[in-house]
């Protein structure tokens, strides 16, 4: 009997019209363009209107994706959503996709491994379809950072935009072979990116809500160097579990989290030239659990990959967690 082989069959994204330029925020926050272009490589990133949500970007994602793949709703067997900004804290916001775009026959769930949550899911997926346990799965990344942003404080407000990315993930068609993954998570490191309060631990207060404690907090120094060594390794240990060498790779598509962040990982890769590490952070800012996925379907509307074209993905985020994963174009 032949293998199951879970492929991306269809990708789409969503990115919200409104533009946040640099210049925008030098208006509301202290700060100036050469500070955050030096410091982040970021210009520009996209912010959701106030009744658009989560939910709402990640239907349009999946629309996008389910029409390139040729597929109807109602041939997605399970919805997996990675989000760190759910339209509520129950019910899951797969739910509110599968009735936005009436993919009434699917199962659904959220995942929540904030910016490494693409790759979760790519995981989560292939498991599923190489399995048989569902035929078709659809995963979408989608979040609001704008909504937990605190645009007072100039280290974290400058970083962070909105947007959604999905994919369709099948044994049947052509597309590109989910090959190879490797996870990792470190709890002991999780006061390093956080949102103290909102949860069980801290309900909502007047205190709570006074004090900014429902905004993203981040320890950015020794985010960073976590950052850099975890997706190093998570990348060398993806590759060697697929029996490759970097020479095989044709892309790499890193988490965009910090052009600083992306240049770091990019000199650990001394065969991989610049321009096959592909980057949008200069245009989106970090997006979180869909910045790997926005890039990915940015790339492949380039133009088609060559069979062979290998493309290596990898992120890191709160939690900690991390991860790496490998696509092969047939």
């Amino acid at each position: 009997m032949t293998r199951r082989k879970a492929k991306i069959i269809g990708t789409g994204s969503y990115l919200p019209e409104k533009v946040l330029t640099n210049q925008d925020l030098e208006k509301i926050v202290d700060t100036s363009d050469e500070w955050i272009v030096t410091r982040t490589g970021m210009k520009e990133r996209r912010i959701a209107k106030d009744d658009e949500f989560t939910s709402h970007m990640g239907a349009k994602a999946a629309l996008e994706a389910l029409a390139n793949a040729n597929m109807t709703p109602d041939q997605i067997d399970f919805i997996l959503v990675a989000t760190l900004t759910p339209d509520y804290a129950f019910p899951s916001t797969a739910c509110l996709i599968q009735s936005s775009i009436g993919a009434k026959k699917a199962a659904g769930a959220d995942v929540q491994a904030a910016c490494t949550g693409f790759l979760y899911l790519l995981s989560m997926a292939k498991s599923f379809v190489e399995s048989g346990l569902y035929k078709n799965v659809l995963i979408i990344a989608a979040e609001k950072l704008s909504a937990i942003t605190n645009y007072k404080d100039r280290s974290t407000c400058i970083l962070f935009g909105d947007g959604a990315a999905a994919c369709v993930i099948s044994s049947e068609g052509k597309g590109l072979v989910v090959e190879n993954i490797q996870l990792g998570a470190d709890g002991d490191q999780a006061d390093l990116i956080i949102m103290p309060a909102g949860g069980s631990r801290k309900p909502a207060t007047l205190e709570s809500v006074a004090s900014c404690e429902h905004y993203i907090k981040m320890a950015g120094n020794e985010v960073f160097k976590h950052a850099v060594r975890r997706m190093e390794a998570a990348c060398k240990d993806c590759l060697e579990g697929a029996g490759l060498t970097e020479k095989e790779i044709s892309w790499l598509i890193p988490h965009q989290a910090n052009m600083r962040i992306i240049d770091a990982i990019a000199k650990r890769f001394e065969h991989l030239p610049q321009e096959r590490i592909f980057k949008t952070v200069q245009k989106y800012g970090n997006t979180s659990a869909s910045s790997v996925g926005i890039a990915l379907d940015e790339l492949l509307r380039r133009g088609p990959l060559q069979p062979g074209e290998k493309i290596l993905l990898t992120a890191f985020g709160a939690g900690l967690t991390w991860g790496a994963g490998i696509l092969g174009a047939e």
